[in-house]
This record gives C-alpha cells, sequence and structure tokens, in this order.
C-alpha cells in the first residue's frame, strides 16, 4: 500500500441520467487535475429523486452506469467506486449496486446493498426501500489493492450497523467506502459521528461520498461528503455544496494508529 490521494465526490444529482453524469465526470476531472488517484461517488449518482422513475429506468440507468464507470476509470487511469445505482433484478425490483472499477476498465468488486432504509422520520417523510429494492444476500466484499490498501464497500443505511464494517475488517480492510445519500434530517445529527465511529471502532480510514441539496420537491440530501482518518479526524469535509472531499490515505498513519490503539487485537467477541 501507498500514500495516495483520495476523494469522495458530493453531488445533487437529479431525475436526469445524462445530467448526473455529465456533473460526475466534470467533478471527476477536476479531482485527477489534484493528482487524485482513488475516486468514490455517492449513492444514486446517476439518477436521484423520482424514485418510480428510477425503477422505469433502472436497466438503462445500470447499463449507463456500468459503462460509464469503466469509461471514466481508463480515460483518467483511476480506480473508482460507483456508490450506488438501481440494476434489475426480477418483479420490477432493483439492487442497489456499488460498483468499484479499476483503471484498465475491468470489474473488481461488487456490492449489492443489504440493509434497506424502511424508516418513518419525525419530520413527516417516510422511505420504504423494500417497496422497490431486494436486499442483497451476500457479504460486503473487500478489495485487496497493492497500492490502495484492502477497500471494503458498503452504502449509506449500511453505516448504522457496525458489524457489516467489523466482518470487512475482520477480512482485511482497512479502507472503507460509505457512499451515502444521507436524508437531511438524520444526517445533521447522525452522519458525522457514525463516520468516526466506524473509522475508530475498526482503526481504518473512512471515504464517505455524499449527496447534497435539493433533489425534487420532498427529496433533500446532508451533504457533507468526508475522509476520516483511522483516529477518527476528519480530513477533509466537503460541506453543502457540489464538490469533494479530497485526502491523502497514508498507509503510516494508519500502521501508527493501529500500533497506538490496538483494539482490533484485544477482541474478545
Amino acid at each position: 500500500m501507498k500514500s495516495y490521494l483520495a476523494a469522495a465526490i458530493q453531488m445533487t444529482s437529479l431525475p436526469d441520467l445524462r445530467h448526473n453524469l455529465s456533473q460526475a465526470e466534470e467533478l471527476i476531472d477536476l479531482a485527477v487535475r489534484r493528482g487524485v488517484e482513488l475516486v468514490g461517488l455517492p449513492e444514486n449518482f446517476a439518477f436521484l429523486g423520482n424514485e418510480s422513475a428510477k425503477i422505469q429506468q433502472a436497466a438503462e440507468i445500470a447499463a449507463e452506469s456500468e459503462k460509464f464507470l469503466k469509461t471514466v476509470a481508463q480515460r483518467y487511469q483511476i480506480v473508482i467506486l460507483g456508490g450506488g445505482f438501481p440494476a434489475p433484478v426480477k418483479d420490477g425490483k432493483v439492487y442497489n449496486t456499488a460498483l468499484l472499477i479499476g483503471a484498465d476498465g475491468k470489474e473488481l468488486a461488487r456490492y449489492e446493498k443489504v440493509h434497506l432504509f424502511d424508516v418513518e422520520l419525525p419530520d413527516g417523510n417516510i422511505y420504504q426501500e423494500s417497496t422497490m429494492i431486494v436486499a442483497g444476500e451476500k457479504k460486503a466484499p473487500v478489495y485487496a489493492s497493492e497500492q490502495f490498501g484492502n477497500l471494503g464497500l458498503s452504502v449509506c443505511y449500511d453505516v448504522r450497523f457496525p458489524e457489516l464494517y467489523r466482518a470487512m475488517t475482520q477480512s482485511g480492510a482497512n479502507v472503507l467506502f460509505v457512499p451515502a445519500a444521507f436524508t437531511a434530517f438524520t444526517g445533521k445529527d447522525h452522519w458525522q459521528v457514525l463516520l468516526q465511529a466506524r473509522a475508530i471502532e475498526n482503526t481504518s480510514y473512512v471515504i464517505a461520498p455524499a449527496q447534497t441539496g435539493q433533489h425534487n420537491s420532498r427529496r433533500q440530501s446532508h451533504g457533507h461528503a468526508m475522509i476520516v482518518d483511522p483516529w477518527g479526524v476528519v480530513l477533509a469535509d466537503a460541506g453543502t455544496e457540489p464538490g469533494m472531499a479530497i485526502a491523502t490515505i497514508e498507509p503510516r498513519r494508519l500502521e501508527q494508529v493501529r500500533r497506538q490503539m490496538p483494539s482490533l487485537n484485544h477482541r474478545v467477541f
């Protein structure tokens, strides 16, 4: 594992596939110009704001998302995570799929989100992902990269389930992806503290791309894409506008924290 720059991209995706992919490439281009080699795009990067339209267009969104990720990975010679797009399964439902692509344009890892956001929030918004999304049945993957570390994949609501991240850490993960479209209501109280908790308890880097702003009249995301170090220090925060959080992933820092706080070696259960 080497020292390298990573970017957690922050977008305001809309129910417009072409617009969103264009916005994503602009931000990727800016990141690469700053020396970034590992890029994460948020959940629903390709389409957000109209769930029924997303399901109706799922086949096109999935095909175009995969094509886009493979194309930009090769064009910019980066490793890229597409943090979540709908991939058709059956009976009009989809997987919420995160896809990791190498600089040669080949698929490195794929993850179907296992925890579905079925929640009625105090602000009156109701989310029922299970009406349209099928929960994944495979454990979150860890892709071992000689250059970038052992990359663990998750999506948004997963961040509330620490056992998923501990399982990845036990499989060797030391860089954890948490791409999200966190709601504005829950994000203000829970987003940062959950990311810091996952980083601290697993003594791992956390790269958290995010959605931000207004996607339609009812859907608003919290923003604050972040990169957090293994001690829980927020290295970069993208705020509330489209952009990115960029920070150095440093193997010496990882080794230092795991040496000074060897909690992973003290597990009892």
